[in-house]
């Protein structure tokens, strides 16, 4: 996971960390997506100890059209894109031209977020941001998969228009994050994928159950459905990441991401030690 409120704004540590991490050898790299955040003063409230105007978030189909030039075998997730605050059509190019420039390594998270901060500034609708997000899932495997689209939704259309160039993925895989029930059921209905967010171990049991249930009400295969957990190495210890591992692979995870962020590091290189560690660690589970 890219460590993006600490690994700061220079470009010879954010390529040493893409190295770095491509050395080591993980598989992908996984960024957040904000685009505009606010103050935690009396205006905000609700971003207190979460990010303010201070916290710097890449903007991830930019931040990742420049790794792909660097490291060019690594796999590109975003995890999530805060799809409903965005145009559409917009995304599907941005992702299709991604697709291209990672020859094909390209994964797209979604979710529809909490900050309706932002949904303001980018116009777009905060309340119904949950039903837009399955509309714009059809819309976007139908641009990425066919070359002239005709689409006539409830919030899109698309009167014999298609992408140039397309992905070389067609579709892109698109997957889901989340911990409400809602976006879990969602996930297990609509994406390839699931990322459970952060929590408790009983959140965790609780977020399966609702997704193998979803999955079999539906009738999906899930050997087929990726399952994305996320270790973070903040106060925690290699005992505590095997164990973690090892509950995860039990209940089908197909990929991990490591999050280094919050252990006190000061510099990319420290990041990267952590992260040679955990695969040191987890490689032999």
């Amino acid at each position: 996971m890219l460590p993006q409120t600490e690994i700061g704004n220079s470009l010879e540590d954010i390529r040493s960390y893409a190295t770095g991490v491509d050395q080591i050898g993980y598989q992908h790299i996984l960024a957040y997506d904000h685009v505009l955040s606010g103050s935690q003063e009396a205006h905000h409230p609700k971003l207190v100890n979460r990010y303010d105007e201070h916290s710097p978030f890449h903007e991830v189909f930019v931040l990742f059209g420049y790794l792909a030039a660097i490291v060019p075998n690594i796999e590109v997730v975003t995890g999530v894109l805060i799809l409903p605050q965005r145009q559409t059509a917009l995304v599907a190019k941005q992702a299709a031209t991604l697709d291209l420039l990672t020859g094909g390594r390209t994964r797209i998270g979604v979710g529809i977020g909490w900050n309706d901060i932002e949904y303001q500034g980018l116009g777009e609708s905060f309340g119904n941001r949950g039903k837009r997000l399955e509309e714009q899932m059809d819309v976007l495997r139908t641009l990425w998969r066919d070359p002239i689209v005709s689409y006539d939704g409830r919030w899109h259309t698309v009167d014999h228009a298609g992408l140039a160039p397309m992905p070389v993925q067609r579709p892109i895989p698109l997957w889901i994050g989340g911990s409400a029930e809602v976006a879990v059921r969602r996930a297990a209905r609509l994406a390839d994928g699931f990322f459970p967010n952060s929590g408790s171990q009983e959140t965790y049991e609780r977020i399966m159950d609702i997704l193998r249930d979803e999955l079999q009400r539906t009738g999906r295969d899930a050997a087929a459905f990726g399952i994305e957990p996320r270790i973070s190495v903040a106060g925690t210890s290699p005992d505590d990441w095997k164990r973690s591992w090892s509950w995860w692979r039990d209940q089908g995870a197909t990929h991990l991401t490591i999050n280094t962020m919050g252990g006190g590091f000061t510099s990319v290189s420290q990041h990267l030690d952590a992260l040679d560690r955990a695969m040191t660690v987890l490689g032999n589970v």
